[in-house]
């Protein structure tokens, strides 16, 4: 008889004495349980025990006590409250051996909760902190000849305190600005201790992100230049805490500028849009690139998600400029356009002239060029920069084009400024429209996700990757416009095809601009719509029960088409090389089959015949109804001869036989891989058994697409019912009737 719904068996175990089964009433007080324990054991003071999971050391409290199931394992412990006091007084123990066993034990118990809270109300964060700022002094004497002890003793007391922090009962405002110089001064040192330079990393990692008061503290301690050499190191968790703690400083960084540019906070706090060059000037892009993204260990999942914070953090710095817009007053702003016109046609600015005419002869010309640019004001372009966004970003994307690639800019220009109007691409449209799509595309100004790992290693390539990224798909934008014959109508649609072709190479994860150009140059017009077809057959409509029902009905016409087909070729004839034990290939055989489909004509010929050879000039005949069996590759006797067809896998892949009355076999090698699918699946319907070539699986699939989109071609955005529509009721009736006359 099974347990009570509220009941759970389970075993429980105590240091030095046999494990106990004993079946736990979830209904009763956890305490009444811990004490019916303790006396099975003869154990006093049941209020300084508690129950523990064996396999995870967690407590088990009236919280979690549900999680309890049949046939779990459990510890009889001391108490939370107990193991705190007494690993409160281990740690400060003036043995540095005990010291050091009671850390350990503090940073394995500091995992559970209901412990750390014990604790914490001892006030052991305290502790812990006043035992690096200055403890750990005292024991600094030691470290010249008990190195690994004084790395130990430090790396357990900041574990056992970022595990008491993590359960957040202690708010990160109340640390001294000793222990954050403390705990800077061991990321700062050249040569530290791996376990003790993680943890430290992970405190200011959390500070930073938990305190805008400490990230000021914080920022001021930690400069680039003492972070970057624990990206250099092979260690791929240093490597990653220490992205991690320069994407909190970026993320918490804010806008107005500090004096000096040596720290971090004072690159952080410089306005958005140079941080990214002091960043490059730091050469922290490449390092990453070739320590990190390039090394042979290959990337974790935490180490993912960093740099994917990274990339999008560095991306965001576009957000500003892309939320400005333009002031069609401002001459400055103005003047990147004039730079726009002078690269485009390589003309200089004429002088002012008071004279009418000229003006209006300049005007005019301003006019025509800015409409060969593809603005949409030909008057004032600046007008098309208003829009926010992209805004002045789509202005500096098209400005580093042309002073970069000024060739490709220079002949994408005049190339459409040649073209009919209304086949033009319209070089500033697209520009302004394609900046937008790729700030879409990479979320610019948007917060990053917490658990997306999607960083791409090309975007840290390149110090101006978002202005190359841009470069590149402008000219992909040129080139689709032109492949789909594009008109002005047509703007919208390019651009949807240019996003999916971005996007689908940006998938395949390209490990650099150029192989991301690569990629893209294969995403052509015609491949996409190859692709749009193939996906458009695998949706969701053409797997509803009415489109699955219809393949159904269809797919027995479509086999019988097939088996025609073969039928009709085994007809034609098809002629083979002579085996013979020789090896000699300069003989052939013809064979074919009745019209009735009745009987196998062969016999030999002298060479090989130009067109089909007629039935009465072969000798042979083998009627159909004397056919046993067809068998193909190494089961063919043909196949099992001592000699070289049997080594020729090439050959093996291409015989079959016959095997008719008598057990005598006629025996066949295919020219190829076609005329052996033709005659295998033509012989298999002749003898009434499935066809199973791969190339009558070919056919089917290519067949019933086709008579699938036939059939459905009428059925246009009209939405397919998933059940069939009811029967109409019977007629009051049936008296009619129909005059075929």
């Amino acid at each position: 008889m099974p347990p009570p719904a509220d009941t759970v068996k389970v075993a429980i175990e105590w240091p030095g004495a046999f494990p106990k089964l004993m079946e736990i009433d979830q209904k009763k007080p956890l305490s009444a349980i811990i004490k019916e324990v303790c006396e099975g054991w003869s154990l006093g003071n049941h209020e300084n025990f508690a129950l523990q999971m064996a396999d995870a050391n967690f407590y088990i409290t009236e919280k979690n006590r549900n999680d309890i199931k049949n046939g779990s394992i459990l510890r009889l412990t001391t108490s939370p409250y107990q193991t705190a006091l007494q690993l409160h007084e281990r740690i400060q123990s003036s043995s540095m051996d005990a010291k050091l066993e009671a850390l350990k034990d503090l940073a394995s118990a500091s995992r559970d909760v209901t412990f750390a809270l014990d604790f914490i109300n001892m006030d052991g964060i305290s502790l812990l902190t006043q035992m690096v700022e200055s403890g750990t002094e005292r024991y600094q004497k030691l470290q010249k000849i008990m190195k690994p002890c004084f790395g130990d003793l430090l790396s357990f007391t900041l574990t056992a305190f970022v595990e008491l922090m993590d359960h957040g009962i202690v708010s990160w405002d109340t640390f001294s600005v000793a222990f954050i110089k403390k705990i800077a001064s061991y990321v700062n040192k050249a040569a530290m201790d791996t376990a003790v330079l993680q943890r430290s990393l992970a405190i200011l990692e959390s500070m930073v992100l938990n305190s805008q008061d400490l990230y000021h503290k914080v920022a001021q301690e930690i400069t680039i230049g003492q972070l970057i050499p624990h990206l250099q190191g092979t260690d791929q968790d240093i490597q990653t805490y220490t992205i991690a703690v320069i994407n909190a400083l970026f993320l918490k960084a804010p806008e107005e500028r500090r004096q000096s540019d040596e720290h971090i906070v004072d690159i952080l706090n410089c306005p958005l849009t140079e941080m990214a060059d002091i960043l490059a000037q730091k050469q922290l892009r490449s390092i990453i690139l070739s320590n990190v993204i390039r090394s042979p260990t290959p990337i974790n999942d935490e180490m993912a998600h960093q740099l994917y914070v990274l990339q999008v953090l560095t991306f965001n710095l576009l957000e500003d400029r892309m939320m400005t817009k333009m002031d069609p007053q401002d001459q400055a702003q103005r003047d990147i356009i004039f730079e726009l016109r002078r690269i485009a046609f390589d003309v200089d600015c004429e002088p002012n002239n008071s004279g009418g005419s000229s003006m209006e002869k300049r005007k005019s010309m301003y006019t025509r060029d800015y409409k060969k640019l593809g603005f949409i004001n030909h008057v004032n372009p600046a007008v098309d920069f208003t829009q926010i966004p992209p805004g002045m970003l789509a202005l500096d994307n098209m400005l580093y084009f042309a002073r970069h690639h000024q060739d490709v800019y220079i002949r994408i220009v005049l190339e459409n400024s040649s073209r009919e109007d209304k086949h033009e691409c319209p070089f500033g449209r697209s520009s302004i429209e394609l900046t937008k799509m790729l700030c879409e595309i990479l979320k610019v100004g948007e917060l990053p996700g917490e658990n997306c790992h999607d960083f791409h290693p090309m975007f840290f390539t390149h110090d101006r990757s978002f202005e190359e990224f841009f470069c590149i798909c402008i000219q992909l934008l040129n080139k689709t416009w032109k492949e789909m014959r594009a008109t002005s109508e047509d703007f919208n649609k390019v651009m949807q095809v240019v996003r999916e072709q971005v996007m689908r190479a940006l998938t395949l994860k390209p490990n650099s601009l150029d192989q991301f150009k690569s990629r893209l140059q294969n995403l052509s017009y015609a491949e996409i719509l190859k692709i749009r077809q193939s996906e458009r057959m695998n949706q969701e409509d053409f797997q509803s029960r009415p489109i699955l029902e219809l393949r159904e009905k269809i797919q027995p016409e479509i086999m019988e088409l097939i088996k025609q087909q073969r039928l009709n070729r085994l007809c034609e004839g098809t002629c083979f090389r002579k085996i013979s034990s020789r090896r000699r290939q300069d003989k052939f055989w013809y064979c074919r089959l009745s019209p009735n489909h009745k009987v196998l004509h062969y016999g030999d010929l002298e060479e090989s015949p130009q067109g089909e050879v007629p039935h009465d000039s072969l000798q042979d005949k083998l009627p159909v109804a004397d056919i046993k069996a067809v068998i193909t590759g190494k089961d063919c006797p043909h196949m099992k001869e001592k000699g070289a067809l049997k080594q020729n896998k090439e050959v093996l892949d291409l015989a079959f036989s016959i095997l008719y009355e008598s057990d005598e076999y006629l025996n066949f090698i295919a020219p190829d891989k076609h005329e052996y699918c033709v005659w295998t699946d033509g012989l298999n319907a002749l003898l009434g058994k499935e066809m199973t070539s791969d190339y009558t699986k070919s056919d089917m699939d290519t067949l019933l697409t086709m008579e699938m989109k036939l059939r459905l071609l009428d059925l246009e955005n009209i939405q397919i019912p998933e059940a069939p529509p009811p029967i109409p009721k019977e007629p009051s009736n049936y008296d009619f009737v129909y005059d075929c006359n």
